[in-house]
C-alpha cells in the first residue's frame, strides 16, 4: 500500500458533483474498475445497495469522517482509525450512514485480515455496503481514477443539458404543437410523457417502454394521487412521477407528467427533471400560439384513431378514452357523421356540438375528422333510447348549417367495434346525395334508407357499374340518337309499372299499339326477352345506375 495518501481533508469537489447524479458511477460501476479489482474486493453487506451513486472518493483514517463528508461519497479505509468497542464501531456506521454515505471499503491489510463482525452487523442494520479487500491497493490512484470518471460523467451531463436546452428552444422558435413536444420529451427522457388538463384527463399520452393501456389505465384516480399542489414529485401508491404545471395567460391550465420506466427502465435523474421543466415551458408557449382548446384536438385526434382502427390493441383504445372522460363500461356506443358539403366550418361546428352536447349532459366526444365531416361518438347507458339523443344532435348541428346531412350508424356493446359503426354511418353518407329529401319522421340518415338507388349511388364511381349500364342499354341510348327516338323513356315507364303495357302506355301518352312495336324493337335491339322477370330486373338496375351516374355528371339532386 502507498503511504502518500491524503488523509482527513476532504477532497474539494466542483458543486456540479451534487447535481449530476443521473449518471453517476455507482459503487458496481467504481468495484468494477482495475484499480480496485486488483484489491479482490468483496461485498460483506448492502449488496442490494450497489446501486448508489458515487458522488466522490473519501480517504480517512480518522474516527468521525462523516464530519467531512456530504453524501455520496465512496469511503477508503485502512481500517487502523476504527474502534476497539462495539458501541464505538455502531457510532462509526451511524454517522456514516447518517450522511448518506455511499459505501464503505476497509482494506484487510495491516489491522485486520478479515473485517470485524460488530462492523459487519452495524453495516448490515444500516444498509450499508461494507466491502472489503484482500490485497494492498493504491487509494490515491483510486481517488484519481473514480474523480476522473466522476467528473467526465459530470461534464457529459452538462453536455446533455445543453442539448436539452437546445432542442426545445428550437421547438419553440418554431412553434411546435403540444404533441410534438410531448413526443420529444418522451424521446429525450426515455419516460412515459402524459399531458393532462386541471380535471386530471390525459389529453395528449406518448409511451416509452410502454404501452397506452400501462400509461392510462385508471388514469385520473392515479393522477389525482399525486400531489396537485407540489410541482416536482408525487406517489402513485407504487412509485414517484415528476410533474409539472403548464400556464396558460398566468393561470395554471394542466400538467405535465412523467411516469416510472419500471424495474428495468432508466430511474430519474436531474435530467430528467430538466426535461420536464423545459417541457412545461415549451407547452406554456404552444397553448399561447395554438388557440384551438387542448381537449378538443385530443378528441378529434382519438376519434380519428378509433375510426381509421389506429390503436394498437382495443385495450389501449379502452384506456385512452377513458382518460379523456368518456365511460368504458356499461355502455352502448353509436356514431354519427355531420357532412357539411364544404371543407369550411367544420371547426365551428365541432365547437358547437360540443357545447350542446355539454349543455345536454350528454356523455361522447365530438371532434373534425376531415375538412366539412364532423364526427360524433355517443356513450348511451344500456337501455337509453338512442333515437332522441340522435335527433336533438342533429336539430343542433343543422342549425348553424342547415344543408348538413346526418348519419348515423349502428350500436356498438364495445369501444373498439365503434370503428364498425363509423364505417356504417360513412357508408350512409356515401349513399347520401346533396339534396336527398329527408326520412318524414327524423332529421338524419341511417343504414336502413339506403335501398338500390341509393347503393348505386354510393358506387356510382365504380368503373363496372358504368360498364354494366353501358353494355346493358348502350345500343338502345345508340339507337336514340341516330334516330331521335325515345325508346329508353318507354322502357323506363314499362319497368316503373312491372310490364304492364296498359299502364305503361297511358303514362307515356301512347297507344297500346304503339307501345307493343316499341317494345319489340327494344327486345331486338337489347337481345332481351322482357317477359321474362329476371331479364326486367337487370334492365331495372341498368337503368338506375344510368340514372346515378348522369346525376354525377349534370350535378342533379340525386336519386330519390
Amino acid at each position: 500500500m502507498n503511504d502518500n495518501r491524503p488523509t482527513d481533508r476532504p477532497a474539494e469537489r466542483d458543486d456540479l458533483a451534487t447535481t449530476a447524479t443521473g449518471h453517476a458511477p455507482t459503487v458496481a460501476d467504481v468495484l468494477a474498475l482495475p484499480v480496485l479489482a486488483a484489491g479482490q474486493p468483496q461485498v460483506v453487506t448492502g449488496v442490494t445497495h450497489l446501486d448508489r451513486p458515487v458522488r466522490w472518493v473519501h480517504i480517512t483514517e480518522l474516527t468521525d469522517p462523516a464530519s467531512f463528508l456530504k453524501g455520496g461519497e465512496l469511503v477508503l479505509t485502512t481500517g487502523m482509525p476504527l474502534p476497539d468497542d462495539p458501541a464505538g464501531v455502531r457510532r462509526y456506521v451511524d454517522e456514516l450512514a447518517d450522511v448518506r454515505a455511499a459505501a464503505l471499503v476497509i482494506e484487510l491489510v495491516r489491522r485486520y485480515h478479515r473485517p470485524p463482525e460488530a462492523l459487519v452487523r452495524a453495516c448490515r442494520a444500516r444498509g450499508l455496503p461494507l466491502i472489503t479487500l484482500a490485497e494492498d491497493v493504491n487509494f490515491l490512484e483510486v481517488t484519481q481514477v473514480v474523480h476522473s470518471l466522476i467528473l467526465g460523467s459530470q461534464a457529459e451531463a452538462m453536455r446533455r443539458t445543453q442539448r436539452i436546452h437546445e432542442a426545445f428552444t428550437a421547438l419553440t422558435l418554431r412553434g411546435a404543437g403540444a404533441e410534438e413536444v410531448v413526443r420529444a420529451a418522451a424521446e429525450m427522457s426515455g419516460h412515459t410523457v402524459v399531458l393532462e388538463n386541471l380535471m386530471h384527463q390525459a389529453l395528449i399520452c406518448e409511451p416509452s417502454g410502454s404501452t397506452v393501456e400501462e400509461a392510462l389505465t385508471s388514469w385520473e384516480q392515479r393522477s389525482r394521487a399525486i400531489p396537485h399542489d407540489e410541482s416536482e414529485t408525487g406517489s402513485d401508491g407504487t412509485t414517484d412521477w415528476l410533474v409539472a404545471f403548464v400556464e396558460y395567460k398566468g393561470e395554471r391550465w394542466g400538467r405535465v407528467a412523467m411516469l416510472p420506466a419500471g424495474a428495468d427502465g432508466p430511474a430519474f435523474g436531474p435530467e430528467h427533471l430538466t426535461v420536464l421543466e423545459r417541457t412545461a415551458m415549451a407547452l406554456t408557449v404552444a397553448r399561447l400560439i395554438h388557440p384551438t382548446p387542448w381537449e378538443r384536438t385530443a378528441h378529434r385526434n382519438a376519434l380519428r384513431d378509433l375510426a381509421g382502427q389506429r390503436h394498437h390493441s382495443p385495450a389501449d383504445a379502452r384506456a385512452r378514452f377513458s382518460a379523456l372522460g368518456l365511460p368504458t363500461e356499461n355502455s352502448r356506443y353509436r356514431a354519427i357523421l355531420v357532412d357539411l358539403g364544404t371543407a369550411d366550418g367544420g371547426a365551428v361546428l365541432e365547437a358547437h356540438l360540443s357545447q350542446e352536447l355539454r349543455a345536454t349532459g350528454t356523455r361522447a366526444l365530438v371532434g373534425e375528422l376531415a375538412p366539412g365531416r364532423v364526427g360524433v361518438l355517443l356513450a348511451l347507458r344500456p337501455g337509453q333510447p338512442w333515437r332522441p339523443v340522435v335527433q336533438e344532435l342533429s336539430n343542433a348541428a343543422r342549425e348553424p348549417a342547415p344543408q348538413a346531412i346526418v348519419t348515423v350508424g349502428s350500436e356498438a356493446t364495445d369501444l373498439h367495434d365503434s370503428a364498425r359503426s363509423f364505417r356504417e354511418a360513412s357508408r350512409v353518407a356515401e349513399a347520401t346525395p346533396p339534396g336527398q329529401p329527408l326520412p318524414a319522421d327524423r332529421s338524419f340518415h341511417e343504414l336502413s334508407d339506403i335501398g338500390l338507388r341509393r347503393l348505386l349511388y354510393a358506387l356510382r364511381e365504380d368503373t363496372r357499374i358504368q360498364e354494366y349500364a353501358q353494355r346493358r342499354l348502350g345500343h338502345l341510348i345508340d339507337h336514340d340518337i341516330r334516330h331521335g327516338t325515345d325508346l329508353l323513356t318507354t322502357l323506363r315507364h314499362y319497368l316503373d309499372v312491372a310490364g304492364n303495357k296498359t299502364t305503361a302506355a297511358r303514362r307515356g301518352g301512347l297507344s297500346r299499339e304503339t307501345v307493343y312495336q316499341r317494345l319489340r324493337t327494344i327486345e331486338r335491339l337489347l337481345e332481351c326477352d322482357l317477359e321474362s322477370g329476371e331479364q326486367r330486373t337487370e334492365l331495372h338496375v341498368a337503368l338506375t345506375a344510368l340514372d346515378v351516374v348522369r346525376f354525377r355528371a349534370a350535378g342533379g339532386h340525386g336519386p330519390r
